[in-house]
């Protein structure tokens, strides 16, 4: 702790401000609602981030400092510092000064969209954060929307019904209170509310750090590199905080008690994003919602897999640089990035180096990550002319599923020869790798199914997956060999055939 650091969490709830002292650093959003507050109307389903029964939005000031961002997060895994600076929305903000309904309430009692009613406000404040970021949503939007969502009654189709009508049907209404508007609409009312809100949540920023202690516990909110540098040189086994998608459940699910947090989500050059001449530079600490967008630009082949990477909940908190530091081998962005070589800037200290993702990984969610070292940038390389990238993913459900594997790849053809390729996999081994035998058959050879068959037959050379809750080795073994085959088809003509292919 210094004398000039922050020692209280200030943030907005229902138009007011917050200010809590001595917050036990591990404490969810959801169990500040619900015990602390009485507001029960956000639900805990799974406590780890998949049912969505305890959604809420958060707004934050974007980049330009004179717009909000609104985003749908999940409070039970969302630890209540991280809230320091924005402003939390639950299900009960909704409702106007004289008790009425925000328009997607109102759609959702119109169109029969709650059943038992457990998952309803949960979905409602998914669609309210679609609601406030798109006028027109196709199918596919809402369908995206919802991802994060589970109805154990299965009313979806009329809650899809729900979000079709409730901007058209509903948002135009001049109803009383701030989130009640429709931002798009042309009307003065809904920009002086937002400026009120963008406003309030400026107010709160300070040029000071959190620093919190309690319960034996500490969390720190560094501002600069610079300062997480020192801090992880002071405390070289802190648990590193960024989205909390992963850490929260080692709190709800395996009950850890994390003595010393160090959060990544106020750190400025953690959170910003560039492009060069030669490739995209994305701040470790930059969300997977906001990180995917430039990667997607440059390479849109890449949208299927991140539309099924999780859901817009957890991509929302979740960060790029958090999944690749997590080390899991069932990690969905890393095999694309490894394709595309990925390169990493690592520092400790004063000091930094480049690491390529591909030498990152030791074994098992082991880095190469030194004590007190943390991931502050990826790099990853502009596309260049003839290149064909893909990225598949198989999973038991189709949405918000992990991955049984996900396979990657990068062609370079040469008139009809492979002048360069790579491939890689996760979920076939104890880290996300390349596929060097298979790539070694492939390269200098004709791109024709001779060669794909005995390409094919090098992946077992390349990997002997293991069984689990997922799926068998022989699934693993199979499935590997027919991604590739599905990729040599894609490349050909003969196949492409998209996933999301509606709602366009």
């Amino acid at each position: 702790m210094t004398s000039n650091s922050q020692s209280s969490i200030r943030f907005v709830l229902d138009g007011e401000v917050i200010e809590l002292a001595a917050v036990d650093p591990t404490r969810t959003v959801l169990q500040y609602l619900r015990e602390d507050l009485g507001k029960v109307g956000t639900k805990e389903g799974c406590a780890e981030g998949d049912c969505g029964a305890c959604t809420v939005a958060l707004a934050e000031v974007d980049s330009s400092g004179g717009r909000l961002q609104v985003r749908a997060i999940n409070s039970c895994i969302q630890f209540l510092p991280t809230l320091d600076g924005k402003e939390l929305i639950t299900v009960e903000s909704l409702r106007g000064p004289d008790g009425s309904l925000h328009p997607v309430q109102q759609a959702m009692v119109d169109w029969h969209g709650s059943q038992c009613g457990f998952c309803t406000p949960g979905f409602i404040m998914s669609l309210f954060a679609l609601y406030k970021n798109n006028a027109s949503p196709s199918r596919r939007e809402i369908d995206d929307a919802l991802a994060g969502n589970l109805c154990r009654c299965a009313a979806y189709r009329p809650i899809i019904e729900a979000a079709r009508r409730m901007v058209t049907d509903y948002g135009e209404r001049q109803q009383a209170g701030g989130w009640l508007l429709q931002p798009h609409a042309a009307n003065a009312r809904a920009g002086d509310d937002e400026k009120r809100r963008v406003d309030l949540l400026n107010s709160l920023k300070s040029d000071r750090s959190l620093a919190l202690e309690a319960h034996g516990r500490k969390f720190f909110a560094p501002q600069s590199s610079d300062e997480m540098a020192h801090l992880l040189h002071e405390y070289p086994d802190a648990t590193v905080l960024a989205g909390g998608t992963d850490v929260g459940l080692w709190v709800t699910k395996q009950h850890k008690e994390l003595e010393v947090l160090i959060y990544t989500g106020s750190v400025s050059e953690l959170r910003a994003q560039a492009v060069s001449d030669s490739q995209l530079e994305i701040g470790a600490a930059v969300s997977l919602s906001d990180a995917m967008q430039p990667i997607i630009e440059h390479y849109p082949t890449l949208e299927e897999l991140f539309l099924r990477f999780a859901s817009p909940p957890i991509r929302n908190a979740g960060t790029l640089g958090g999944n690749i530091a997590n080390g899991s081998p069932i990690g969905d962005t890393m095999p694309a990035l490894l394709v595309l070589d990925t390169s990493l800037v690592l520092r400790k200290g004063d000091g930094r180096r480049t690491l390529p993702l591909s030498d990152f990984y030791i074994d098992h969610q082991q880095t190469a990550l030194q004590p007190g070292e943390f991931v502050e940038k990826i790099l990853i390389p502009l596309p260049v002319d003839g290149e064909h990238v893909e990225s598949y993913k198989v999973s038991k459900r189709f949405d918000q599923d992990i991955s049984a594997v996900c396979g990657a790849y990068r062609l370079v053809l040469d008139g009809g020869n492979v002048a360069d390729i790579k491939i890689a996999y996760g979920g076939m081994a104890a880290i996300c790798k390349r596929a060097e035998q298979c790539e070694k058959t492939l390269r200098g050879k004709p791109w024709n199914e001779v060669l794909l068959d005995e390409a094919m037959n090098a992946l077992g050379r390349d990997f002997t997956p293991l069984s689990d809750m997922r799926s068998t080795a022989q699934y693993r073994q199979r499935i590997c060999r027919n991604l590739l085959q599905r990729f040599y088809l894609d490349t050909t003509g003969a196949g492409d055939e998209r996933l999301y292919s509606y709602g366009r």
